[in-house]
C-alpha cells in the first residue's frame, strides 16, 4: 500500500523527474521556471495542495488539486494532476490519491472533487470506477488575444 501525504521541500527533485515524465506523456513543453513557479505554489499557497504517493520510502506520484468556490455548492476541489511512475501502476496508489484528496477536500469544506481527463486516457479505466462521466460535456478553453488597445476591455 502507498504512503500518501503533503509533498515537502524534500520531495523537489523526485517530483521534478515525474512531473517532467507527465509533461512529456501529454506532449506538453514547459520552461524551467514554470516547474519553480508550480512548486512554490504547491508548497505555498493555501488553496493550491500538492500530495505525493510513496512505495517503500520512494515518490512514485502525485495529485495537484485547488479549491475554488462554487455558485450552486459549498464549495469545489479540482484534481488538477495525477500521476503515477510507469513501474507503480496498476497497485493502487492513483486510487489512493483520489481518495486522499477526496477525504481532504470534504474536510477543509469542499466536497465535490471534479476532474477532466483526456478520451484516450489510460487512466480513464480507473477514473471510469471510481467517479461519475458526465456525458454530453464538452470542455471549452479561452485565452483572450494579445489586441491593441481601444480604451474598453
Amino acid at each position: 500500500m502507498a504512503d500518501i501525504g503533503f509533498l515537502t521541500g524534500s520531495d523537489r527533485a523526485r517530483w521534478e523527474v515525474l512531473a517532467r515524465g507527465k509533461d512529456a506523456y501529454f506532449d506538453v513543453s514547459r520552461s524551467d521556471d514554470a516547474y519553480e513557479r508550480t512548486w512554490r505554489r504547491l508548497l505555498d499557497d493555501e488553496r493550491i495542495r500538492g500530495i505525493g504517493a510513496r512505495l517503500d520510502g520512494e515518490l512514485v506520484g502525485f495529485a495537484h488539486y485547488l479549491f475554488h468556490a462554487s455558485v450552486w455548492y459549498a464549495g469545489k476541489c479540482y484534481l488538477a494532476d495525477l500521476f503515477v511512475a510507469a513501474r507503480a501502476r496498476r497497485r493502487g496508489v492513483a486510487r489512493a490519491m483520489i481518495e486522499w484528496v477526496a477525504r481532504d477536500a470534504e474536510e477543509q469544506g469542499y466536497p465535490g472533487l471534479y476532474w477532466n481527463t483526456l478520451e484516450d486516457a489510460p487512466g480513464r479505466a480507473l477514473y471510469d470506477q471510481v467517479g461519475k462521466l458526465h456525458p454530453g460535456l464538452i470542455h471549452y478553453g479561452y485565452r483572450r488575444e494579445a489586441r491593441p488597445s481601444t480604451g474598453r476591455p
